[in-house]
């Protein structure tokens, strides 16, 4: 279930990358309309528009983006998929058909069918156009009904059960819409607490788009509060007014940047710059208008904990502003533009106590949001293997660039594409099952780059790459699948050792390492790996382990992490790459009991902790724990371990 969140919450970073300049446009517009008291004002309006344009498609635009990540891979049928079950559904549910399909008028329809487009409906609507596109892309109908075979009966499909996801929400979406609402109307009996646990529940419930129930209570005139009209009208109480609103401004414009912030600080070396780009203007939409979404949507599914500890760090935040008491409120939302301009509203109280309050929330949600990604691991922006772009910058796409070029010369050598029936690697190799073994050709696979080839029996092969095979692999099944043209061979080194990205061969053949583990020295050619034991990958030695914890060998640079964990390649300063594989076929293992202690890029001194394995874990799922210790780029290197 994990992983399906994981996988949820990076296909929203699609329609979540939309977020920040919608959020900047609309800003720009309302500021510009309230400075010059002239809602007509054309500049403002234009901005309001545009930014508008967006953020009231929202939902639609989650509908399209779920149905893209979410599906496997997936083309423009998906996102089309996407969009048809959209459409029947808030079509279908429009409050006008509603009172067709109930026989009544239109202004007697259920409230909730008014607030049925929102985004947990979106993103339902993009998971069925993705399982309809998973499911129905290759299907073959008879032949007289053969136009709509294949990608064509996804759309199909997709309506179809749309139809039913509509008929379902025609009877439940009323009864939720209105428990919320009554759910709403007792909290308003326990006071601050109260005004608390509105604030908790108003975020926690913002990924389901049932929000704007509570909201509708606390802000409007559904049950004689109307917060929101009587501090812009200036006509409410004093002191009282304004309490559904305040606590979201010290969140909005401090705490949710702090959040942005250790998100940056702890994202992967080699990801800092892409999660900059999401989280820095995402947290200048926070601060100047309120604009919360591009944040929480960034880590909300990917680190759901994450988001429930958001959500109370508001709930505190609400409470702590109605005991005080601080009262402002907001017109769009509680930003530094809505700050200044209720500033000298008569229902403010205590204005000034909102940016020292925002100061305190700006440190808690740092350390807070920092401690827990580190402690648990969170796969939040900039952290997720799947997007990781490798140590150095490698290219992670298949046009251009020596790994293209590389698979293509691997897929010529193995007898194409159609040759592979299955392609996977682990830390230093390819693993495919091929139909036709004897189609593989050794010799041009090591021209172009592959240090040897296994073939353990059956129609099972393995090609011993390097540390770089992930991107070999990647950009392998990107032309497979013709995501990505072929490249030409011409374009790959003429030293297939330099294809692997080694370095220079030293000058010395003696490589004294610190032991990285503790265990008795076994002889390399004792390790029951071919790949190992005939020193395909290189040079080295292996250490039976009596401890699970893995240290630098000497100082260096982590080159690669490996992202199920079991093992790690070093750059020395001395040119020397280090492989460190803890176990045999641990791949297999998918990272369970495994746990990695270092990124990428990073600098490290000997005795550094890299890894951390479980032994016990290893031998039980019935895998050697012999840690081969490689010399990558110096064939006729000597190690030994002090």
């Amino acid at each position: 279930m994990m992983k399906f969140f994981q996988r949820l919450g990076r296909s929203l970073m699609l329609p979540v990358a939309v977020l920040p300049v919608a959020a900047i446009l609309s800003g720009i517009g309302y500021w510009i309309l309230t400075a010059t008291g002239n809602d007509a004002n054309l500049a403002g309006v234009f901005f309001q528009t545009a930014g508008g344009a967006l953020l009231d498609n929202l939902p639609l635009l989650f509908a399209i983006g779920v149905s893209l990540g979410m599906a496997t891979k997936p083309d423009g049928t998906s996102a089309l998929a996407g969009l048809v079950s959209w459409l029947v559904v808030t079509t279908l549910l429009d409050p006008e058909n509603v009172a067709l399909f109930q026989g009544i008028e239109p202004d007697a329809v259920n409230l909730a069918f008014s607030n049925l487009e929102n985004v947990f409906v979106g993103i339902l609507c993009g998971l069925i156009g993705a399982w309809s596109y998973d499911r129905f892309k290759e299907t073959e109908l008879p032949d007289a009904l053969a136009f709509f075979s294949g990608r064509r009966s996804v759309a199909i499909v997709s309506a179809g059960l749309s139809l039913v996801l509509a008929l379902a929400l025609f009877f439940i979406w009323p009864l939720v819409f209105s428990g919320l609402v009554a759910f709403g109307e007792f909290i308003l009996t326990l006071g601050p607490v109260g005004v608390g646990l509105y604030g908790f529940l108003n975020r926690l419930l913002i990924p389901l788009g049932l929000h704007h129930a509570l909201n509708s209570v606390f802000w409007f005139d559904v049950a004689g509060i109307n917060d929101l009209g009587n501090f812009l009208d200036g006509t409410g109480t004093y002191g009282v007014t304004g309490q559904y609103m305040t606590g979201f401004f010290p969140i909005m414009m401090f705490g949710l940047p702090g959040a942005a912030l250790a998100m940056y600080v702890t994202a992967r070396t080699s990801r800092r710059k892409v999660a900059a780009g999401v989280l820095f203007s995402s947290a200048v939409a926070a601060f100047f208008v309120g604009v919360t979404e591009p944040l929480e949507f960034a880590f909300m599914f990917l680190a759901p904990g994450l988001y429930v500890v958001h959500a109370l760090f508001t709930g505190i935040s609400m409470a702590i502003s109605a005991a005080l008491p601080v009262r402002m409120g907001f017109g769009f939302s509680g930003g530094f533009i809505d700050l200044v301009l209720g500033w000298v509203n008569p229902m403010a109280q205590n204005p000034g106590a909102i940016p020292l309050m925002g100061i305190f929330w700006f440190v808690v949600y740092f350390l807070a949001f920092r401690a827990i990604i580190l402690r648990f691991d969170l796969k939040t922006p900039g952290r997720d293997d799947s997007v990781d772009g490798g140590a150095d910058g490698e290219e992670s796409s298949a046009s251009g660039g020596r790994h293209a070029a590389t698979a293509t010369a691997f897929l010529a050598a193995l007898g194409g594409a159609g040759n592979i029936t299955d392609l996977e690697n682990c830390a230093t190799r390819l693993r495919m099952e091929l139909v036709d073994v004897s189609k593989v050709d050794e010799t041009a696979l090591k021209r172009a780059g592959a240090a040897g080839t296994m073939k353990p029996g059956g129609r099972s092969v393995q090609v011993i790459y390097g540390t770089s095979v992930q991107f070999v692999k990647d950009a392998m099944e990107r032309i497979m699948s013709g995501a990505a043209e072929p490249v030409s061979a011409d374009e790959l080194p003429a030293d297939g050792a330099e294809a692997r990205g080694a370095t220079a061969v030293r000058a010395s053949s003696l490589v004294r390492l610190r032991r990285p583990v503790e265990g008795a020295v076994v002889p390399l050619e004792q390790v029951p790996d071919a790949t190992f034991a005939q020193r395909i990958m290189g040079p080295g030695v292996a250490i039976e382990p009596e401890d699970g914890l893995v240290l630098a060998p000497a100082e260096g640079t982590v080159a690669h992490v490996f992202p199920t964990g079991h093992a790690v390649a070093l750059r020395l300063e001395d040119g020397v790459e280090v492989l460190i594989h803890v176990g045999l076929d641990t791949v297999q293992m998918q990272g369970a009991g495994f746990e990695t202690l270092v990124e990428a890029g990073q600098h490290v001194v000997a005795g550094s902790p890299l890894l951390r394995a479980d032994l016990t874990a290893i031998r039980a799922a019935g895998h050697s724990t012999i840690t081969p210790v490689i010399v990558m780029n110096d064939s006729g290197a000597r190690v030994e371990l002090l």
